[in-house]
């Protein structure tokens, strides 16, 4: 079985041992990604426009390995405010619309930065 590694090229990923995404086979599994802006740093924003940002990064990284969006099977949403539910639902819905992956929203305590209000995670599968 192939597989291949994404990387976002952050310092994180070889300190921690972690890739963006990994491909096996059919199969692609995204990293927990939270909203981060181009230079790295927290998005500050609220928890509507950190989600459609972090769903962007796992777009991106669902492409550079060889998916797409369409192709998500679940998805996984860490959040520090459940009471976010409803923001951070309707963002999941509009960039997965009919796709409607299986998925679970947890609240934790926190993230790795207190600016950050959610965190996804995602699979794909693009067998033919």
């Amino acid at each position: 079985m192939e597989r291949r590694l994404v990387s976002s090229g952050t310092d994180w990923e070889d300190e921690v041992g972690y890739s963006r995404a990994v491909r096996a086979g059919d199969a692609v599994h995204v990293s927990g990604t939270t909203a981060i802006d181009d230079d790295g740093d927290p998005l500050d924003a609220g928890p509507y426009e950190q989600t459609k940002r972090a769903l962007d990064l796992v777009a991106d990284a669902l492409a550079e390995a060889g998916a797409s969006v369409e192709d998500v099977v679940r998805t996984r949403m860490y959040v520090t405010d459940i009471d976010a539910w409803e923001e951070i639902g309707r963002a999941h819905g509009e960039v997965f619309g009919d796709v409607k992956p299986a998925t679970t929203m947890v609240e934790v305590e926190r993230l790795i930065d207190p600016a950050l209000v959610v965190e996804i995670e995602a699979e794909a599968s693009i067998a033919d």
